[in-house]
């Protein structure tokens, strides 16, 4: 009898445990970056990261911080979910690989840059529609960059460089990539000594491999291995639910009184 009773103890603790472990993971880290940075606010399974300079990779954990140029490898059945400064909420799909170019808000002006540059996979971006002024928040690929002030899209990325975006909310302009900007912090200290003027070049010719397409709500463009750009186009929310979106969206639900919170704060007054 008291062995019964013993082992019957044993496993309410375990699944008292474990409910807690899955509690903690579905439960949405406080957000502890500053300026500068990406909060680890979900995680499944191992993801990896390694940061300039560093010779070895690292596994993330809950609440970790990543910086400015860290790149990300995401293992089999692995989810992330990062959480910027401005409550702006970006996920990564299993087998992912990605750099954080750029993460950084300017309290005082409700302004942040934000970049992320994909090299294969899927990534999840859920942007609050309260930053404004020069605001940037850009997915990119090798052959496309996909920016918005405040939206929610995702962008997948192929072995063979070949991308698809689809927008569920908002308008999101796509455009040739031309290579990693310079993403420059936003300033936040004493003013600096600026440079003088410089000549600005005139009107130039265009080039055809230069490209831009608004793609709004309901709306997917997909891009050639090659970076050709196909016209933006409608498509079926039922074909394209999949296990991946219902997650996104469900995660989307969890975090929705949150944000709103978060963008009330950010507008203010207005």
């Amino acid at each position: 009898m008291k062995k019964t009773v013993c082992v019957s103890l044993i496993i309410v603790a375990m699944s008292v445990f474990i409910g807690f472990q899955h509690a903690d993971a579905r439960t949405p880290a406080k957000l502890k970056v500053g300026q500068d940075g990406a909060q680890v606010a979900f995680l499944i399974g191992k993801v990896q990261a390694i940061s300039p300079g560093d010779k070895n990779w690292r596994f993330l954990r809950l609440d970790d911080v990543l910086k400015r140029d860290d790149e990300v490898a995401t293992g089999e059945d692995s989810r992330l979910e990062l959480i910027m400064s401005d409550g702006s909420r970006v996920r990564f799909a299993e087998k992912t690989r990605f750099i954080l170019q750029q993460s950084d808000f300017d309290i005082q002006k409700k302004e942040g840059r934000v970049r992320f540059h994909l090299s294969i996979g899927r990534c999840w971006a859920n942007i609050v529609r309260a930053i404004k002024g020069k605001s940037v928040f850009e997915l990119s690929c090798n052959n496309a960059v996909a920016g918005v002030r405040g939206t929610i899209y995702r962008m997948n990325v192929n072995e063979d460089e070949s991308a698809l975006v689809k927008v569920y909310k908002g308008r999101v302009e796509v455009s040739k990539w031309t290579g990693m900007p310079s993403g420059e912090p936003l300033s936040s200290g004493p003013p600096k000594k600026v440079a003088g003027p410089t000549p600005i070049p005139g009107p130039h010719k265009v080039s055809m491999e230069e490209w831009t397409y608004i793609v709004k709500s309901m709306q997917q463009i997909r891009i050639n291995a090659d970076g050709i750009p196909e016209k933006p186009e409608e498509f079926d929310p039922e074909e394209d639910m999949n296990e991946w979106v219902r997650w996104n969206q469900s995660r989307d639900g969890v975090e929705d009184v949150q944000k709103d919170r978060r963008e009330e704060s950010l507008t203010g007054d207005e």
